[in-house]
């Protein structure tokens, strides 16, 4: 791939695995997606749009001001709390298509990562709340990351002692899975 005249900027818009929740500086999902894509796109940043304890309503309440930063690509990564919290389905849904349909006013491409429901809420909350993120991802026509804990989630050894966080470690396994839709999605952002 040759690199561009200008570094890409891709967005991160997230939660606290976003964020890097109990991580040191330099250790969250961005910082080391940023560090992996140096080889294929020197320069480019991943911008760390996390907060912690963010549901997809607080990440739609503020996505005019992450936008500010004017990044070429946005990777959505929210929607765990929506599930650890149980909210309906169709609010996690309704406040996703709002981000997608703002990111596609602003002509960004982007990459949904998509989460899945706690097993403890049941197999009905379950299959409606996983069926949120495919449906988004066919309905806008935008990348799809099935599900951003893939390979870390239940694993003690990739998280940190609240087992929901993933730890450096995690983070490594998280990065190495995601990085060839990272890099599809900067693709279809021109660089």
């Amino acid at each position: 791939m040759v690199a561009a005249e200008q570094p890409i900027r891709i967005l991160m818009l997230g939660d606290s695995l976003t964020s890097g929740h109990g991580l040191i500086k330099g250790e969250s999902l961005p910082d080391r997606l940023q560090e992996a894509l140096q080889n294929v796109a020197p320069g480019g940043q991943v911008l760390n749009a996390g907060v912690s304890g963010d549901t997809t309503a607080g990440g739609r309440s503020r996505l005019a001001w992450s936008l500010a930063n004017r990044p070429d690509a946005l990777i959505v990564a929210l929607g765990a709390n929506d599930g650890l919290r149980g909210l309906a389905p169709e609010q996690t849904y309704s406040n996703l298509d709002a981000i997608l349909n703002a990111a596609k006013k602003a002509g960004l491409p982007v990459l949904l990562a998509g989460m899945r429901a706690p097993p403890n809420l049941g197999t009905e909350y379950g299959a409606a709340f996983n069926a949120v993120f495919p449906r988004l991802a066919a309905a806008h026509g935008v990348g799809l990351y099935p599900f951003l804990l893939d390979g870390v989630v239940a694993e003690p050894a990739l998280n940190q002692d609240d087992g929901i966080h993933p730890n450096p470690k995690g983070v490594a396994v998280i990065v190495k899975k995601m990085l060839p839709f990272v890099l599809k999605l900067i693709e279809r952002a021109g660089h």
